[in-house]
């Protein structure tokens, strides 16, 4: 999988059904690259949030019509001609950047509902974008995406605990700190303790229980795109398997995946087998 540093799908890969590689790209860039303007660099928040500002109003105008400004041409040409060709949602790619805004103002999450509030619109318009691609547009495929992007992001938040806490952004909920015992300072503090491990693997446990019940929609992706998707969720649960190794230290180390476990994904994502109906209804809340 080609994933660059754009944690939440694989760009083009080998496995994306050819038609779909210039859409895809396009949306990977439009992301990629309002991503950059909200975290790369040394600019001030305020210019950040005004370059978001622009790049919001860039996509409206493209999206109306307009030709692309100069500025952001090479996202912003391709865009405009896979918005056209397959009447892209415009309301979720407006979500991503409300998401990138948000993380310039917003560094706590008071509790879990909070936090799915974020990944609503930072982690889900991504599935909800590839499956209007892949023409899928029942109820039930739309949750099963969004529960496997927020898995997503989640684990890609208890991954990076030690990279986000450095700079302030602390993802675990308020919430959940208060009942577990353990103050925002420590983990802001990155301070690797019995009750901090116990916090970051109460996190993984709800990280792996989404992405479980968000699996089955890899029965529902077509061909080779289906494959492509039982990559993505056993990348998932793997990083949350190499955060369990490291004994939910992941406030201290950064975990990291390499070839062992792309063989590791690989294998598991041929065992995937559909769940029975009655497991299929115990995962709807």
């Amino acid at each position: 999988m080609s994933i660059e540093h754009y944690e939440n799908f694989p760009v083009a890969s080998v496995l994306c059904p050819p038609a779909l590689r210039p859409p895809i790209t396009a949306i990977y860039h439009f992301a990629r690259t309002a991503d950059d303007l909200a975290d790369e660099g040394d600019a001030p928040a305020a210019q950040r949030l005004d370059d978001l500002r622009a790049y919001r109003a860039e996509l409206v105008a493209v999206a109306g019509g307009a030709t692309p400004g100069a500025r952001w041409a090479k996202v912003f040409g391709p865009l405009q001609r896979e918005i056209a060709h397959h009447a892209l949602p415009l309301p979720l790619l407006h979500d991503l950047l409300s998401a990138f805004e948000q993380d310039l103002v917003q560094h706590r999450y008071t509790d879990r509902q909070d936090l799915l509030g974020y990944c609503e619109r930072s982690a889900n318009p991504v599935g909800r974008l590839l499956l209007h691609l892949y023409g899928i547009h029942d109820a039930d495929s739309l949750q099963q995406s969004d529960r496997i992007c927020t898995a997503l992001q989640l684990a890609n938040f208890w991954q990076d605990l030690s990279v986000d806490t450095a700079r302030g952004r602390l993802y675990i909920p308020l919430a959940d700190c208060e009942r577990a015992g353990v103050p925002p300072e420590a983990l802001l503090s990155r301070q690797d303790t019995p009750a901090t491990r116990a916090l970051v693997a109460e996190m993984a446990t709800w990280t792996r229980d989404m992405m479980n019940a968000g699996s089955p929609l890899v029965f529902t992706v077509p061909g080779r795109a289906g494959w492509e998707l039982r990559l993505v969720v056993q990348g998932g649960l793997r990083i949350l398997d190499r955060i369990a190794a490291l004994d939910h230290a992941s406030l201290k180390t950064r975990p990291t995946l390499g070839l062992t476990d792309i063989v590791t994904m690989g294998w598991r994502a041929c065992c995937m087998r559909r769940p029975a109906a009655r497991s299929l209804q115990k995962a709807r809340p």
